[in-house]
């Protein structure tokens, strides 16, 4: 059985299939079981497979019948949801490329924190010289490499990334097939939740810091999904002179989720971390159970103090700040 972390994004959905098609062709049954509904915008990647929820009855049953799970893209139960009660005392393998922590699961386990997208470690798992790689294995592959390094944008983009992504395309990929599955089909829904966003940006007036809060009833009224919500925070960190962005959302549950980026010498991961969450340096995410407000003046706080260690932003602002009034 084959799972990745709540709200898949490209790299764990597409791990998923490449995995699971993979070994399809070398006779092994597996099962695609998910704590969060597949994410739409990677479906046309699934051809002939299933992807089930956890609540679904063929869900229920991979679970029970499993000999084996595969965790891919994360290491920590908490991102599992609740997939992670059916698999605790089983026999569980972990495939990512996010740093350890002390409540990472998974033995055996493979774990690099210097690839690009846990797409990397599948492609080095699968593709061999005398068994090539299938056109759909290549996409899904494709997918979880250009999705996790901003289309090659982002610090994570070795040479490497591209020598990959060469063998990818003469497996077959067409990247502007790909760009247009990806990005090329915007919905009403989705404009929407952007406009949104934007409307709620906000910038210190002293700290390089800005960030987008995003509450229930911007989903409710715009009808967007979590997959929206894909690349909405990188409009913060493009502002020119910002080190560290963040996007806040409020979940049904009235908890918070938090998305963080950095530019440059701030370390996100370390904020996500004190606060429960984790992730790479440039790019982290926590779920915080306190309230939208709350939560978001804590995360602030703690980025103003992280941007301080590196010597970033004015001498005289004090420890934490204050938040920055709406508009700003």
């Amino acid at each position: 059985m084959l799972t990745t972390h709540i709200n898949a994004d490209g790299d764990g959905a597409g791990c998923e299939i490449a995995l699971a098609l993979h070994m399809e062709r070398q006779g092994v049954k597996a099962a695609i079981v998910n704590p969060t509904p597949f994410p739409e915008t990677f479906k046309f990647l699934l051809h002939h497979l299933t992807p089930w929820s956890h609540k679904a009855e063929e869900g229920r049953r991979a679970l029970e019948r499993a000999d084996l799970f595969i965790v891919l893209d994360t290491s920590e139960p908490s991102r599992l949801g609740d997939v992670y009660p059916a698999m605790r005392g089983r026999r569980i393998a972990v495939i990512d490329h996010h740093p350890s922590t002390p409540q990472s699961i998974g033995d055996p386990a493979i774990r690099d924190a210097t690839a690009c997208a846990t797409g990397e470690l599948i492609y080095d798992l699968i593709a061999r010289p005398d068994d090539s790689l299938s056109r759909p294995e290549a996409e899904a592959l494709y997918v979880a490499i250009v999705t996790d390094t901003g289309s090659f944008r982002f610090a994570n983009t070795t040479s490497r990334t591209h020598e990959i992504c060469a063998d990818l395309l003469r497996a077959g990929v067409d990247p502007q097939e790909m760009y247009r599955k990806l990005y090329g089909q915007v919905t009403d829904e989705r404009l929407e939740l952007l406009r949104r966003a934007l409307s709620s940006l906000e910038r210190d007036p002293e700290w390089p810091l800005a960030w987008i809060t995003l509450r229930r009833q911007d989903f409710q009224q715009s009808r967007a999904v979590s997959a929206d919500l894909e690349g909405i925070v990188e409009h913060a960190r493009q502002l020119r002179g910002i080190e560290i962005a963040a996007l806040f959302r409020e979940l049904p549950d009235k908890s918070t989720k938090v998305s963080l980026r950095s530019n440059g010498e701030a370390d996100v991961a370390r904020i996500a971390r004190e606060h429960g969450g984790g992730g790479h340096t440039k790019a982290a995410g926590v779920h915080i159970t306190g309230p939208l407000e709350a939560s978001r003046a804590e995360v602030l706080a703690s980025a103003r103090l992280a941007l301080r260690m590196k010597g970033l932003g004015p001498t005289h602002a004090q420890d934490g700040g204050s938040e920055a009034a709406p508009g700003s």
